[in-house]
């Protein structure tokens, strides 16, 4: 579920620290009062980024994107008064600073068709982009409500102090108004006592799941949590004013944290301490029924299956997916959003991925890999960095350089050819890659010999998959090998899918078959395409996509690309040589999963395919 508040990358192919970027934009209410349509902004972006281990509110800096009319009536005075909110009151009062950003100052268009004149104007805008070092990446808290950690608790931090001022909410939207009072931010030592005590709280392990309120309201935030969680929600707003609509739908500034039922007292301790005690709320819990429930006291509000309302918020995104993609993925995808049965991704291991295969003894011997690239690709760093975790020596290896005679492959013991745009993806699924070598003579019969040596082995992911299924000739065993067409979704897909690892002579894949493991992929050419029953029939499939039952499927989005069979993975006879088209390499690591089992430890279970090609090599 697409719920996210902040993106959070790390720092390093090792450690833990990292960064964090999140985002804030509120032009609606610059139609009420731009002065706090800009203060609303910024603090969004303060209440989305809160989500990850800063630390200080200090070590945050700010990009302020301006637009505005320049010149049209009353523009140029809302454009002051935004900018004085921010720039010279509320960063300063909170200790911010922010060195960077743009404007664009002509957001006025006019024309004239059929004699007639025409024009539109966008309303002054701020857009904030938030950044900040992360201490603890591992430390990092999403929307997804966690079912397996006994009784909790959801609580309400509501920064507007049930004011529920309404002006440019969505609520207002839907019945074409925009309203007369804007919500904002009456008090930044209160901001700033929220982001201290969510720092605070994730420092002590105290927050389970966390959600910012300011966009769609608190409706829209439990909401979107019971979705990414694919659990039931009862609210009870026994303790917000009495408006019902207002208390649901306003769109000030706060949160919804999720805790453990049994470190209530340490979670209020600490909100209290940072002055937010007169704004905290115990507003609900999880149920079992699959149900969002909204009740205040023995009244009920609303009621309606979380799968139901999973799919009426899936609605716009369907609608322009059923005219820009193909329509029938779009059907499918809206299928699998409403599904109420679904359990959602299910990994299964074969093996424990703490039990590292390179132990200290292996790793007195580095053999060399040489990580292949060609133009335009990308993925050559992650998979450096897979290779050199499992015990490698890497070596980066362009495409020139064997042209030029710089580097041969009979140096090497292993090759990876990497994903990312070779050609710019404009010359079909890898083929200019792969042309590269079968148009130049003395490429060709380099590859020939390092392939038909028995003390080799070659990976390829994505665009080398691609390429590699292209120079099958070259490659014993590789006949049965499919070719890599345009996805049946007619897009690039980039979102993560489940695949299931099959018994097969792979030595990347040893002791891994039955497992079931979460992968990312990210390609526009990755279904595989046999020429025959037979071919498919001879081939060594290594792996396909699953469904969350763990069956093979060719449905999308679960089956991105529409391969038959869900094929995706693929080895030669010999094992050797292994293809596959999603990126193991990007989640050696379990903390580069965009998600992950709470118990999974440092080393994701796609290291395993790396330490088995060391092992291998001995």
């Amino acid at each position: 579920m697409p719920v996210a508040d902040l993106a959070v990358t790390a720092a390093d192919y090792r450690g833990i620290t990292g960064e964090a970027m999140a985002m804030g934009e509120r032009p609606i209410l610059a139609l009420i009062n731009p002065a706090a349509s800009a203060r609303m902004a910024l603090a969004e972006s303060l209440t989305n980024i809160a989500a990850s281990n800063i630390g200080e509110l200090s070590n945050i800096k700010l990009s302020a994107n301006w637009m505005a009319a320049a010149g049209h009536p009353g523009e140029d005075a809302a454009l002051f008064d935004a900018v004085k909110a921010v720039g010279m009151e509320l960063a300063p009062a909170l200790g911010i600073a922010i060195p960077v950003g743009k404007d664009s100052l002509s957001m006025k268009t006019h024309w004239n068709e059929d004699g007639a004149d025409y024009s539109v104007t966008s309303p002054m805008s701020l857009v904030v982009t938030a950044f900040a070092p992360v201490k603890d990446v591992y430390k990092t808290h999403t929307p997804q409500l966690q079912t397996d950690l006994g009784d909790t608790e959801l609580l309400l931090l509501d920064l507007g102090q049930g004011q529920n001022r309404l002006g440019g909410s969505s609520l207002l939207q839907v019945y074409d108004a925009v309203g007369t009072v804007a919500p904002d931010v009456d008090s930044a030592d209160l901001l700033s006592g929220f982001f201290n005590a969510i720092q605070s709280l994730i420092d002590q392990n105290l927050i389970v799941a966390y959600h910012d309120r300011s966009d769609g309201g608190l409706f829209a935030c439990v909401a979107e949590m019971t979705f990414a969680g694919n659990v039931g929600a009862t609210l009870d707003i026994s303790s917000l004013p009495q408006d019902d609509v207002a208390s649901l739908f306003n769109e000030e500034l706060g949160a919804v944290i999720q805790i453990r039922q049994h470190a209530y007292a340490q979670v209020m301790a600490v909100i209290e301490q940072h002055g937010l005690g007169d704004v905290v709320h115990t507003i609900g819990s999880l149920n079992s029924l699959g149900d969002f429930n909204i009740q205040r006291g023995k009244e009920l509000l609303f009621s309606l299956p979380v799968a139901q309302l999973r799919a009426q918020w899936w609605q716009t995104s369907y609608q322009v997916q059923k005219l820009r993609d193909n329509p029938q993925c779009a059907e499918q995808e809206l299928a699998l959003v409403a599904a109420s049965d679904d359990p959602g991704m299910s990994p299964l291991l074969s093996f424990n991925p703490a039990a590292s295969l390179t132990a200290p003894p292996l790793l007195a011997y580095k053999p060399k890999v040489a990580i292949l690239r060609e133009q335009g690709v990308n993925g050559h760093q992650e998979m450096a960095a897979a290779f050199d975790a499992a015990g490698f020596v890497t070596v980066d290896v362009h495409m020139t350089d064997l042209i030029d005679d710089r580097v041969q492959l009979s140096e090497f013991h292993g090759m990876a050819a990497c994903g990312g745009f070779s050609y710019g993806d404009v010359l079909g699924a890898g083929g200019g890659w792969a042309s590269s070598i079968l148009y130049n003579e003395k490429l060709t019969e380099q590859f020939r010999q390092y392939f038909h040596r028995d003390d080799t082995f070659t990976f390829g992911a994505c665009n080398g998959c691609q390429m590699l299924s292209q120079i099958k000739s070259l490659i014993p065993g590789a006949d049965a090998w499919p070719t890599f067409k345009r996805n049946v979704s007619e897009q690039f897909e980039a979102r993560v899918a489940t695949v299931a690892i099959y018994d097969s002579p792979s030595i990347m894949l040893v002791d891994m078959a039955g497992s079931r493991l979460p992968v990312p992929v990210a390609h526009g050419e990755g279904r595989a395409v046999f020429t025959s029953d037979a071919q498919l029939q001879e081939a060594k499939v290594t792996m396909s996509f699953v469904d969350n039952e763990g069956n093979m499927t060719e449905r999308y989005p679960l089956n991105p690309n529409g391969s038959g069979f869900g094929v995706t993975g693929l080895c030669s006879d010999d094992g050797r040589v292994n293809i596959l088209m999603p990126h193991p390499e990007r989640v050696y690591r379990s903390v580069c999963n965009s998600w992950r089992p709470r118990e999974w430890g440092e080393n994701g279970p796609w290291l395993r395919l790396f330490e088995n090609a060391r092992t291998w090599v001995g």
